[in-house]
């Protein structure tokens, strides 16, 4: 079973089609970067997986789920990070990370170690009682992420997550991703405009005005040359 699965995707705004038949299956526990210059497609395509937008053309199926038919039982297995945070920033990490455990069911000593639990994972422990608000940039990106966790996902969603960080946090960031995937399972979707997030080793799809132009691993998709130099070959967009 893969982990997300999409097929022929359309989406229009009026008359601009934004995306054009998308495809692309990624397995449990793969990073994959969707990587593409800004109006790509990348956040309408996350609008669509989030089911923020709706379409009749193609199909979404989160760890066996078609997103269209069993709504509920999709959006269950995804965990998302928007490119804004939607932190409370006047309540502290962990009431954060509570209220959306309680949006989820779960309370009492199951939210607690589920909390903690995730907090430790992205390096936040100590930080559970700091209000959201006296976070750096990086910190608040590590809580959201901590955030998805809680209910136990599938599928792990990230669009433009690094937007406005330094070059140190950005780092940290995609390297806590990356261990999740690797030590949990979790299928990643990371969308970037920033070649620099992406690793040889990563699962690549490149999409550039709404279509997948390449599809493969990183490494052996750019060859001899800098990835960066690779998008720029296939998009005419610097990365």
């Amino acid at each position: 079973m893969t982990g997300l699965s999409v097929h022929d995707l359309r989406f229009n705004y009026g008359p601009k089609q934004a995306l054009d038949g998308v495809s692309f299956d990624i397995a449990p526990g793969a990073f994959c970067a969707l990587l593409g210059p800004n109006g790509a497609g990348k956040s309408t395509l996350m609008a669509l997986l989030t089911r923020l937008f709706t379409t009749r053309h193609g199909t979404i199926r989160v760890a066996g789920h078609d997103l269209a038919r069993d709504p509920r039982l999709a959006l269950a297995r995804i965990g998302v990070v928007f490119q804004q945070t939607t932190l409370d920033l006047d309540l502290s990490v962990y009431r954060n990370l509570s209220y959306f455990a309680a949006l989820h069911g779960i309370s009492g000593r199951e939210a607690h170690t589920r909390i903690m639990e995730a907090l430790d994972r992205l390096g936040m422990a100590e930080r559970a009682h700091e209000t959201a608000r006296d976070l750096n940039g990086g910190h608040r990106r590590r809580a959201e992420i901590a955030r998805c966790l809680i209910h136990r996902p599938s599928v792990l969603l990230l669009d433009e997550p690094t937007v406005g960080l330094d070059a140190a946090a950005r780092r940290t960031i995609t390297d806590h991703v990356h261990d999740l995937a690797r030590d949990t399972g979790l299928t990643v979707l990371w969308a970037t405009h920033l070649s620099d997030e992406v690793r040889d080793t990563d699962r690549l799809i490149v999409l550039h005005q709404g279509r997948v132009l390449a599809d493969g691993l990183a490494g052996p998709l750019r060859g001899p040359h800098p990835l960066a130099d690779y998008f720029l070959s296939l998009t005419g967009a610097p990365a």
